[in-house]
């Protein structure tokens, strides 16, 4: 619980402070996404969930924007990496750039609703739809290695998967039953 408590404070420090201020493409990198699915994908649904809500939060409170609206889209974003990886358990590599892609996409698209439903005022063009492309572009560039590292901070503080275990070899003297005759 600490270490996702570090991990959301370091995580959301670094993109308010670093990333939001470097633009490639022309826009930003948005980091907090690809943060809160790589944890709800690594250790479920409802820490999925609580980290987003907490990240949001802190993300709402940080900046002076409403509150909870970044909290209820990082909810639904860590909730469902989260039960993805309960219901499929995708074992390919390439797994966290999808989901990252995808959690980038559902930020920009949930943002963009829940701020025209308040009745917010912003100008909307296509240059809006150009910068939520081009971010998906780049966020999805950054989710291996956002996924990486939070692996490897939270893998060896979670319980054991049993889905995951390597089975045993038989210790029948080098051979298996089925190899009999």
């Amino acid at each position: 619980m600490v270490r996702l408590a570090l991990l959301g404070l370091i995580g959301g420090l670094i993109q308010l402070s670093v990333v939001s201020q470097v633009t490639v493409f022309g826009v930003p990198a948005d980091l907090t996404p690809l943060l809160v699915a790589s944890v709800g994908f690594i250790a479920g649904s409802m820490t999925g969930a609580v980290f987003g809500f907490c990240l949001g939060l802190f993300i709402d409170v940080s900046l002076y924007q409403t509150l909870g609206v970044s909290s209820l889209v990082f909810t639904a974003i860590g909730y469902g990496a989260g039960r993805i990886r309960e219901l499929r358990d995708p074992a390919h590599g390439l797994a966290p750039v999808a989901i990252g892609a995808a959690a980038t996409a559902i930020a920009a698209v949930g943002f963009t609703l829940l701020q025209f439903l308040l009745g917010v005022d912003a100008p909307v063009s296509l240059l809006l739809l150009r910068e939520l492309l081009l971010t998906v572009v780049l966020n999805t560039l950054l989710a291996l290695p956002v996924y990486a590292i939070i692996r490897r901070a939270l893998l060896p503080f979670l319980p054991e998967d049993p889905r995951r275990r390597r089975r045993r070899a038989y210790t029948t003297g080098g051979l298996s039953p089925i190899s009999r005759a």
